[in-house]
């Protein structure tokens, strides 16, 4: 093969390489994002989004209800020199603008404000959380799009399969244990007459079935994958364990003491009562796979109505 046939050859393959710098545009729910260079500074207004720039191992300049973050969400650690922007149903314009960010994600719940955040920086729109839709699906619909976005794809993946391998490993543990076949009842207390439980259209429902649990509460919960209900109600689900997520409301504990509702549920009194840390319930991927771990170990260790302790 002649000099000048491999130059033609080399000129060729070259021109079907994609161009340094080349513009890549993805669709999402508020139209179209086109970046000419991965993104460095990001801004999160959402702990959906936060979970996973922090799992795709991007530290955010700036999340909204960065606080709260650490109570609610825990995990992924947010890091102390992140900026707080104001809360996620409210944040501060001016703050945003400040950090000089290169992408804003956000969810439809800021539409609002979509317009006045594209003037600040390109701005990716995804709702985990809406009417019809599965969470567990569309957040990992969020982290391949951005892994895709910050070209980590390859991180991205690697997170669903450790995901899908503990999920494996959690199941077995339970399985082992023979203590899968008892329907579980997922809750957070709202006050001492009140929880949110969880219904099967929400995130944790993955979890549950992946471990092979039976979801106590079998009524549609809203988009948000849940229903509001006085202690009462979870006397419908007396064949279960009741699996109770922290943090717990103040004086909580002094409050079911003295209260007949909880006193006399079936589970109560049959010391099958879970308390486990905290897990965001309307988050991205990861609090299903802290759920899962978290979930199966107070299960193995066996339950009491430790919540009143």
């Amino acid at each position: 093969m002649s000099i000048n046939t491999k130059a033609m050859m080399l000129g060729a393959l070259l021109f079907l390489l994609p161009i340094a710098g080349t513009a890549q545009t993805w669709q999402h729910e508020g139209g179209t994002l086109t970046l000419e260079a991965p993104p460095e500074r990001i801004i999160a207004l959402n702990w959906a989004a936060t979970e996973t720039l922090l799992l795709l191992g991007i530290t955010p300049v700036g999340v909204a209800d960065k606080a709260g973050y650490h109570t609610w969400v825990q995990e992924p650690e947010l890091p102390d020199s992140v900026a707080n922007v104001g809360t996620r149903v409210a944040p501060s314009l001016e703050a945003i603008a400040e950090l000089k960010p290169d992408l804003i994600v956000t969810s439809t719940e800021m539409a609002p404000a979509a317009e006045l955040l594209e003037r600040i920086a390109p701005t990716y729109v995804i709702s985990v959380y809406k009417k019809d839709a599965r969470p567990f699906d569309r957040a990992r619909e969020m982290l391949i799009t951005l892994g895709e976005i910050t070209h980590r794809i390859d991180r991205a993946k690697w997170v669903l399969a450790d995901i899908e391998q503990t999920l494996r490993q959690q199941r077995e543990r339970l399985e082992r244990a023979g203590i899968t076949e008892k329907p579980v009842a997922l809750v957070n207390f709202l006050d001492d007459r009140h929880v949110r439980i969880y219904a099967p259209n929400g995130l944790f429902q993955t979890a549950l079935e992946n471990l092979g649990l039976t979801n106590a509460w079998s009524d549609p919960g809203n988009y948000w994958g849940f229903s509001a209900i006085g202690l009462e109600s979870v006397a419908d689900a007396r064949n279960s364990r009741i699996v109770v997520i922290e943090p717990l409301v103040p004086g909580l504990a002094d409050s079911l003491a003295n209260s007949p509702f909880w006193t006399y549920l079936p589970p109560v009194q049959n010391d099958e009562i879970y308390r486990i840390p905290a897990a965001w319930p309307f988050g991205g991927v990861y609090p299903v796979k802290r759920l899962a771990i978290a979930l199966t170990n107070a299960l193995i260790e066996g339950g009491s109505d430790n919540v009143r302790r």
